[in-house]
């Protein structure tokens, strides 16, 4: 498969960045692009959409069966898109049990990588480190260096020198920029949805990254992936409904964008409104969805907003199945309360207080099996990552066995109140031999 990896020695050497200046770069190329993400990292796709003017699909390589990330790879890069993803952490960093590395996903998809070097501190050490991660696996190929954070001439001379002496091809140079760089919170980085200047931010990253960058070695590079067998019709995550309404808006904008292309792909129509404009679910809709995002910084909003609220009770009331994750799950309940102390009344569905005032950080993947009368049928994949906590929890049926990583046993998680049912749990895919 042709495509390319953007992946980096470690977090924080700049590879969202770089990713978001070549993304655009590459578009004003007129390349057709499908942009991906590693992981399940729900604050990054937005950028690289905003950057490439295509939706993101996340691939996981942890949490995802592997005929499901070909088949998606497949469908993403229709008509001959090239396929460039950027991966998580350090190339070689997994999840607790050391699975799942963006290396593996690399490996699984026969694509090329691009190692992204923070060159900030460093001068002809560059060499050792590079090689050492271009030889630490034989089944993943490092095509070439995106020197990042480079000073002067002199500084760029000594890096140059030392990785043409293990025959490592350089294919930009990106200088040290303070003005390239992106705000965060708690949860990652401040969505796209919110960075005021992000057109001009991402046009900046394009004209770094193009200065010194070789781009026709690049697309030379990204084409000679190996060829992976795949199917685009495979068992995904069945769909809430045949009519599903599904929040987005700046609080609720954590939905994965290859759920929604499964549940397009099975049959279901899917339709989007915003609780903080006040809007209500469609009234044909017989599920409704509410992702996670920040309510937490929205809290106040959710509760005035009275045209959501009545549609949702009334929904709840006829039979809709509603299922809120994360931040969803804590807008069914009957209570938030907010960073200063303050509660906000919510949905009322589910019998739960939560509060972003109590913080302690929840992360990992998680495998959960369905308990019984659950409106899930299968054991599947999710991912939690959240700082509120539970002040209360009244009378409901728990809806998921939780197992970590390590398959350690978390208990009984999330509850369910007849067609009604959240969660903290992301989830991701269905439950098969993970990588």
């Amino acid at each position: 498969m042709s495509g390319l990896l953007i992946a980096a020695p470690s977090s924080g050497s700049g590879k969202t960045t770089v990713t978001l200046g070549l993304l655009r770069a590459l578009r004003r190329r007129d390349v057709e692009i499908a942009p991906g993400k590693a992981g399940p990292d729900y604050i990054d796709p937005a950028f690289h959409a905003a950057a490439s003017g295509v939706a993101c699909l996340n691939f996981d390589p942890w949490a995802m069966r592997p005929e499901l990330i070909a088949a998606n790879a497949t469908l993403h890069r229709s008509g001959d898109r090239l396929l460039v993803i950027e991966a998580m952490m350090g190339l070689f960093d997994g999840a607790a049990d050391g699975k799942g590395t963006a290396a593996d996903l690399a490996a699984m998809l026969g694509l090329s990588v691009i190692l992204v070097v923070d060159a900030s501190h460093m001068s002809q050490s560059v060499a050792a480190l590079v090689a050492g991660f271009a030889g630490f696996r034989a089944d993943v190929r490092i095509a070439g260096v995106i020197l990042n954070k480079v000073g002067g001439e002199r500084h760029e001379m000594m890096l140059r020198q030392a990785l043409d002496a293990i025959r490592m091809p350089i294919i930009a140079v990106v200088r040290r920029d303070n003005e390239i760089a992106l705000p965060e919170r708690h949860l990652g980085l401040v969505q796209a949805g919110e960075h005021q200047t992000l057109e001009n931010f991402i046009e900046h990253a394009a004209d770094a990254v193009s200065e010194e960058c070789n781009f026709e070695f690049l697309l030379r590079v990204a084409r000679q992936g190996l060829n992976r067998p795949s199917t685009a019709n495979i068992a995904r995550l069945p769909p809430l409904g045949s009519r599903i309404a599904v929040a987005r808006d700046i609080a609720f904008a954590f939905s994965y964008e290859h759920m929604l292309l499964g549940w397009r792909r099975r049959g279901a129509d899917i339709v989007f409104f915003s609780p903080l404009a006040d809007e209500a679910p469609d009234r044909t809709a017989d599920a409704i969805y509410l992702p996670g995002g920040y309510p937490e910084l929205h809290a106040g909003k959710i509760a005035a907003a009275q045209t959501f609220r009545a549609a949702m009770r009334q929904a709840a009331e006829s039979g809709v199945r509603i299922y809120g994750e994360c931040g969803g799950y804590m807008v069914l309940g009957d209570g938030l309360i907010d960073g200063v102390g303050e509660r906000h009344p919510m949905l009322g569905l589910l019998p739960l207080v939560t509060s972003y005032e109590d913080r302690k950080r929840h992360l990992g993947y998680r495998r959960v099996s369905p308990l019984d009368g659950s409106f899930f049928e299968r054991p599947m994949t999710a991912h939690e990552f959240h700082y509120s906590t539970v002040v209360s929890e009244g009378d409901a049926d728990r809806l998921f066995q939780v197992t970590d990583a390590l398959n350690n046993d978390l208990g009984a998680a999330g509850m369910q109140r007849a067609q009604v049912a959240g969660s903290y749990m992301h989830l991701i895919d269905l439950a098969g031999d993970v990588a």
